[in-house]
């Protein structure tokens, strides 16, 4: 059997970094984890291909090609994946469909063949003896929660690493935490579930010696939702593989602001590389919070809780949500107040959708309210539902704080604010990398001539050379972020 697995094209939206990239000649942020998983539980006298088409097209003789042709895709992926059936329908071949996007609204699409739903591990060998037998059914769906130990090695050989920015790794799934609009727990199930020690020391020594070094995203979505286990497990075992190597990796993952609660869990993740942390932040409205049962976010002082993670050696992303129900119309300077007073300089802020199969969603539907599927781009100004503010309104407000956060003034200086007090464990700031002399003559080109907020470019050149020159690779960084940030937010972008 030929088997050739397509990754749809991840659109420009605020996490592909499309016009961050450019600068560093990379393709895409990072691979398909979930179809080079896949791919090693095909069987091994199957042939594999890959076509992800972030990095190139599809062609007609990669579908002639095939007897199989393997979709994977997140809700952000439904228009590419859509054009991919299409074209798949009119070469006649047989389709099988998987990943979040298919296992939360399989009805919703046509073309497709067989659909393997939910966690891989457990439907795709049922989809396999079947086929095999000859009697393959339409859909394959279980609700089982499989231990981690039988996710196999990704399937590196279909990919070149030099395209991509960095390298993906999963740890764990599922998330103890149970927000009104998510749907990790629904997906994943609330108990975390972890690979051994063993099993990712093995991944990250695999990465080595394919020659990868630079930057690994750990793509769970709460890395700290077993904590027992990262201290006592994990954590040592990655510290003693990073000293040993030299520390190849510089590390980034997902977890939740409790993370701020814990000293010794943030020391040792600051000895294992992780240099950056994306938190769900969400609102800097109590009422909102619990409207969405951000459990974890309430009674805190939250800036406070981003202020020690920095201190503690992390560059901290954020995720903002507007359009709750419980959002005053002061929500939108009090958001942008929040972002400024934390230091926070990536910040994502999108209004709420709700996913399909989440208590959003159902309570939502309940009351009459939905409207249109998601798009999967936070920051494209759509809800799939009716908010209780006025739409006119809640769309002038959200453009109002992005204007606030992402206009190059204030984007620049909250960088400077951001490194003013930011330490980082000696040694990972300073770090230069492959390719960064290059990026950051691109940088002064692009944006130190030719970009409207040059004179804040140049400003903050000059004040981290002087101030801070420990950190200049990582001001450039931003700078660049920053680029790409206004780009994606452009139509909002007034000054």
């Amino acid at each position: 059997m030929k088997a050739l697995l397509v990754a749809p094209d991840f659109p420009n939206t605020f996490w592909s970094f499309i016009h961050a990239l450019k600068f560093i000649n990379k393709k895409s942020l990072q691979p398909p984890l979930g179809l080079l998983t896949v791919s090693s539980l095909l069987p091994e006298r199957w042939e594999r291909r890959l076509v992800d088409l972030s990095i190139r097209k599809l062609k007609d003789r990669d579908l002639e090609w095939a007897d199989l042709v393997f979709i994977g895709a997140m809700s952000i992926h439904r228009d590419s994946a859509v054009k991919i059936i299409d074209r798949c329908r009119k070469h006649g071949k047989k389709v099988v469909a998987g990943g979040p996007l298919f296992t939360a609204s399989y009805d919703e699409f046509e073309g497709i063949d067989y659909f393997v739903l939910g966690e891989a591990e457990i439907t795709l060998p049922q989809f396999i003896a079947d086929l095999e037998r000859g009697e393959p059914k339409p859909i394959y769906l279980s609700k089982e929660r499989p231990a981690l130990a039988l996710t196999p090695m990704p399937d590196w050989d279909l990919i070149r690493m030099k395209d991509y920015m960095m390298m993906s790794v999963q740890y764990s799934r599922g998330c103890p935490f149970d927000c009104e609009f998510c749907d990790i727990s629904v997906l994943f199930g609330r108990k975390v579930r972890t690979k051994s020690a063993d099993s990712l020391i093995s991944e990250m020594e695999e990465l080595y010696q394919r020659g990868w070094r630079g930057g690994v995203f750990f793509v769970d979505d709460n890395f700290i939702g077993n904590r027992v286990k990262l201290k006592r497990d994990i954590l040592p075992a990655m510290i003693a593989w990073q000293e040993k190597r030299k520390y190849p990796y510089y590390l980034t993952t997902e977890t939740s602001i409790d993370l701020a609660d814990d000293e010794e869990l943030m020391e040792m993740m600051s000895k294992a590389g992780f240099s950056s942390i994306f938190v769900g932040v969400e609102s800097p409205n109590d009422e909102s919070l619990k409207e969405c049962n951000k459990a974890q976010n309430r009674g805190r002082d939250l800036v406070a809780s981003i202020r020690k993670m920095q201190k503690a050696g992390f560059e901290v992303s954020g995720g903002f949500i507007i359009g709750f129900d419980s959002d005053p119309p002061s929500i939108f300077d009090k958001l942008s107040e929040f972002i400024k007073d934390s230091g926070i300089v990536t910040a994502m802020v999108g209004l709420l959708n709700a996913p399909r199969g989440t208590k959003l969603y159902k309570r939502l539907k309940g009351e009459g309210r939905l409207v249109e599927n998601i798009s999967g781009n936070n920051c494209d100004m759509t809800m799939n539902f009716i908010p209780r503010m006025d739409m006119n309104k809640l769309i002038e407000g959200y453009r109002k704080t992005i204007n606030d956060i992402y206009s190059a003034k204030p984007y620049y200086r909250r960088i400077r604010d951001f490194l003013r007090d930011f330490e980082p464990p000696r040694g990972q700031a300073s770090r230069f990398r492959p390719g960064d002399i290059i990026a950051l003559l691109k940088s002064m080109f692009r944006l130190g001539l030719i970009d409207r907020g040059r004179m804040d470019y140049w400003k903050l050149f000059a004040w981290t050379l002087m101030k801070k020159p420990r950190l200049f690779p990582l001001a450039i960084t931003f700078a660049v972020y920053g680029l790409h940030f206004r780009r994606v937010f452009q139509p909002l972008i007034m000054r």
